[in-house]
């Protein structure tokens, strides 16, 4: 099989295509024929070195945490029934890079009929992410939700979700971004690039400020938005597009009541993350979300598509397709 493999840590010119043997899936397991493999910004940054001390990979190692694709062989004690079907499954952090991936048969949830693909592949971790922050930061009906980069794959989610569920969403983006944001309906949109976007938000929000905030940035711009925050509001700083997550002042928090938590909330077991996958895949057959799926790059220019992320000018999802050439959208 051919496996885009980080050769070393450094920039995106560290993958290699690797020619490896083909997995075997043992028992319980299954093999996996992936057609479109997940990418993340975390990925971009344990492959340049950052995060040693938290992140197991080493060089040589293949990135990828999820995959999408058809089920192409099975173990013993599986039900050899799962053979063919359209599926997707998290790796467990690494492997889903590649054109073969084994995994857990309980990992795999299967693909409804009406969703191609590339759109289950996109709410691997974006759709399950989005789904569970809704639920620990408990949005409803009354609620105002602020989302800070809202241009994401998880932050157009998280915008369609706080249209469908709160009562109001303002979202937060930047220059060119911001007329692709609009289009998916939030009550407002905030440059974040303008001196007193901080100012145009407060004007936006409720006068108590916004009972939500959903950061998928953090560093300064993260830390700034938490003083939009309404007193017995929640925030939730689980963003490092800046380079690191927004550090908030706890007993600050503490004072005005508010619920501030951060990545360790979406940190799953196998089962919930499983449950997610399921509730995301059933969201979007029913069409309560939709992916925004930006840019799609060949397995060949996964370098590209990490130096695509890095360089926050994509808009929604990033991509890899198993195919020779690259499948690229607006």
């Amino acid at each position: 099989m051919r496996a885009a493999t980080v050769t070393r840590f450094g920039g995106p010119e560290v993958f290699e295509i690797v020619e490896r043997a083909d997995p075997v899936p043992g028992p319980g397991e299954v093999a996996i024929s992936v057609e479109v493999a997940d990418t993340l910004w975390l990925e971009t940054m344990v492959r340049s070195g950052a995060g040693q001390d938290y992140w197991p990979m080493r060089p040589p190692y293949v990135p990828g945490n999820g995959v999408a694709g058809r089920v192409m062989q099975v173990g013993d004690d599986v039900d050899r029934g799962l053979l063919g079907r359209r599926v997707v499954a998290h790796t467990g952090g690494e492997g889903g890079y590649a054109d073969r991936a084994v995994v857990a048969a309980l990992a795999v949830s299967n693909v409804p009929d009406e969703l191609d693909l590339t759109v289950a592949a996109a709410l691997l971790h974006d759709g399950v992410t989005a789904l569970a922050l809704f639920d620990v930061t408990k949005v409803g009906p009354d609620d105002t939700a602020l989302v800070v980069g809202a241009s994401g794959g998880l932050g157009v989610l998280l915008v369609q979700l706080g249209h469908a569920r709160a009562e109001r969403v303002v979202a937060i983006a930047r220059g060119a971004k911001l007329d692709r944001v609009r289009e998916l309906g939030p009550d407002a949109v905030i440059d974040s690039e303008r001196p007193d976007w901080l100012e145009q938000a407060r004007a936006a929000l409720p006068e108590t400020g916004a009972d939500v905030v959903l950061d998928n940035v953090g560093g300064e711009l993260g830390e700034a938005s938490f003083a939009l925050v309404a007193t017995g509001g929640r925030f939730s700083g689980h963003g490092t597009p800046s380079g690191r997550f927004a550090q908030v002042d706890q007993r600050a928090a503490r004072h005005r009541g508010i619920t501030a938590t951060g990545i360790e909330t979406v940190q799953m077991s196998d089962s919930v993350l499983k449950r997610y996958t399921d509730q995301a895949l059933r969201a979007a057959a029913s069409a309560t979300i939709a992916p925004v799926i930006g840019q799609i790059f060949a397995l060949e220019d996964a370098g590209s598509a990490h130096a695509a992320i890095q360089g926050r000018e994509v808009f929604g999802k990033t991509l890899l397709t198993m195919t020779a050439a690259p499948a690229r959208m607006a």
